[in-house]
């Protein structure tokens, strides 16, 4: 049954409560009803709870009763307790978790954002300085000495070039307490013309060398058993000058890939006022292929030189002085890395025509040579044995000692093994050494070795004790080599390098003209953007040599004469006007002293030269 509660409140305070019928319920709602404060507020919950009720009464007609309640309302505490009933909780938050899926669907969107170029942060830099392709030096010193070289070159297109060099030093002599034309001459030009194509490179030479000296050289007691007068006639009647003449053609091709790696020729003329004349001809092609990691290159060689001398040193020939050599050379060699190793491995094998004498010779040489890095790039430890066979020249003496005289013997040397071993590497970044011991044996090694003379006014004019000739020694060459470098800026750097020998000769007394000792040093610095400057410093060791006079008879030969050693200091500084036009002042054997390169022929003293650079293109 359900029922209706009326719930009012009077002014006299006293609640009256109407029930329709009698029901358990409704005898009991004084026990669970909280009493509610007087006032707005309780008469808002009962009318609450008469509208919530109203809604489940039926229609049906029940009958009503008044029953009159009349008690003061105290509310207390105690008149409030807790629900038995257990609430039915129902709400979002109690619920089972269920897994959710989030799945994204991506689709382009339209922008029109363009972001902002980057830039970079403002770097001040230094102008490039041109570079061009061409120069001009001129100088101009004591002792009469001039200067000049002019170097061309010109691009034909954008492969082919051309190119050439001019250069001229000379002096007028005047060396103290000589009494022989002391003066020189060197001139040369060379021309070039070359490409560089996709796959090739080649280019073709020619040139020209016309070089004049004097033998000045005369002992030092030379005429003292004559007369002054005597003495000055023969001395008036030497023309002590001699011309060399050379005439050069040859060229080099390089392939980039290719088996043929590349092949180089070479043709030379050589020849002199006495009526000497040399040829030589040189070709070598080098092959190279590439297995794996290894790299196996072949060099073939071909060199011939051929000539003759018109008179011997002693004047009793009849026949010309010809010799002449052919040289064949095949050198394979491959290349194995492996680790901090890298082995070289090969040899060198020749056979020599001997085509004067028909006295052929067959050689093989060891081409060996490893590394090892001991500690990355700042120790490496090498080692090798190498050998070869060196083709001699009337030339390359030349170049080497131009007072020698056109009466020589010319052969092969036969250089039979080098063995070395040494450290090289970096103690800082900008220091780096090279520490090296080697042990040379070789055959028929060349040697300078004064003539010796007579004093008779027919003699040639190279033989009044005043030229060098060549003698040939079996050696045997212990030396030690150290060297530092050091750029300790971009504005200074620095390098000192030394040699000591030891020799043993089977034929000769002495090893001639080799120094014991040879020490050489370099500083070179930037005072400022426009001044710069530099010093070379070299000492060479004493040396032995030896002459005598024929005429003389003697009972016991005289000891080799011993060079002293010299030292000699060379400077320089130079000031940059523009970038094209620079200005330089060198000065040589600031010491000066008069030693002697070779005996009896003493060097110009101190030497100042003065000049200027031009740079520019056309």
């Amino acid at each position: 049954m359900k029922s209706v509660f009326l719930f009012t409140k009077t002014h006299d305070k006293k609640m009256i409560i109407k029930n329709n019928n009698t029901n358990p319920f409704v005898d009991s709602i004084s026990q669970f009803f909280i009493p509610v404060p007087s006032g707005r507020v309780g008469l808002g919950i009962l009318f609450f709870f008469v509208f919530q009720f109203s809604f489940a009464q039926k229609k049906e007609q029940i009958g009503t009763e008044t029953v009159n309640v009349v008690k003061p309302y105290t509310p207390t505490i105690s008149d409030a307790f807790k629900v038995k009933e257990t609430p039915s909780l129902d709400e979002e938050g109690n619920a089972k978790k269920e897994t959710i899926k989030y799945t994204i669907f991506s689709f382009p969107v339209a922008s029109t954002f363009t972001p902002s170029k980057g830039k970079a942060e403002g770097v001040e830099k230094e102008k490039q300085e041109h570079l061009f392709k061409n120069y001009a030096t001129f100088g101009v010193g004591n002792y009469g000495t001039f200067v000049g070289e002019l170097f061309v070159n010109h691009d034909l297109d954008n492969n082919n070039y051309v190119g050439g060099m001019f250069r001229h030093h000379s002096s007028q002599g005047g060396i103290k307490g000589v009494e022989l034309d002391d003066r020189f001459y060197d001139t040369s030009i060379d021309l070039t013309y070359g490409a560089n194509e996709k796959d090739l490179s080649w280019n073709f030479d020619l040139g020209y060398q016309n070089q004049i000296y004097n033998w000045y050289g005369l002992p030092t007691n030379f005429g003292s058993t004559m007369t002054p007068s005597n003495r000055a006639v023969l001395i008036n009647g030497i023309k002590p000058q001699q011309t060399y003449n050379t005439i050069t053609a040859g060229g080099k091709i390089t392939f980039t890939e290719s088996i043929f790696n590349e092949a180089s020729v070479k043709f030379n003329h050589f020849s002199d006022l006495y009526g000497s004349s040399e040829n030589r001809f040189y070709v070598k092609p080098s092959f190279k292929v590439d297995i794996m990691d290894t790299a196996i290159k072949t060099n073939i060689i071909v060199d011939y030189v051929g000539g003759s001398f018109k008179k011997n040193y002693s004047n009793t020939n009849v026949e010309p002085l010809k010799y002449g050599f052919t040289n064949f050379g095949i050198a394979p060699s491959f290349v194995v890395l492996k680790d901090d190793w890298t082995l070289n491995i090969g040899a060198g094998i020749f056979y020599s025509l001997d085509n004067v004498k028909s006295n052929n010779k067959f050689f093989v040489y060891p081409q060996i040579s490893a590394s090892y890095k001991v500690v990355n790039d700042l120790m490496i430890f090498y080692a090798g044995a190498e050998g070869n066979l060196e083709q001699n020249t009337y030339q390359d003496f030349v170049n080497e000692n131009p007072y020698i005289s056109p009466t020589l013997n010319i052969a092969p040397t036969d250089k039979q093994y080098d063995i070395f071993a040494g450290l090289k590497g970096k103690l800082t970044n900008n220091v780096s050494y090279n520490i090296r011991g080697s042990y040379v044996n070789e055959r028929n090694k060349a040697l300078f070795r004064s003539n010796d003379y007579t004093e008779k006014s027919t003699n040639e004019n190279y033989a009044f004790g005043n030229s060098l000739q060549v003698v040939y020694d079996d050696m045997r060459t212990l030396s030690f080599y150290g060297e530092l470098k050091a750029d300790f800026s971009e504005n200074v750097s620095f390098g000192i390098n030394g040699t000591y020998s030891s020799y043993t000769n089977d034929f000769q007394s002495e090893a001639w003209n080799l120094p014991t000792l040879k020490l050489n040093s370099n500083l070179n610095f930037n005072v400022t953007k426009k001044w710069f400057a530099g010093i070379d410093v070299f000492y060479v060791g004493e040396r032995k040599d030896q002459k005598l006079n024929s005429d003389i008879v003697y009972i016991v030969a005289p000891s080799p004469i011993t060079l002293k050693s010299y030292f000699d200091a060379n400077a320089h500084v130079g000031f940059k006007y523009s970038e094209r036009l620079t200005a330089f002042l060198r000065v040589n054997n600031i010491a000066n002293q008069g030693y002697e390169k070779w005996l009896n022929y003493p060097v110009q003293g101190f030497q100042v030269l003065a000049g200027v650079n031009y740079k520019f293109d056309f």
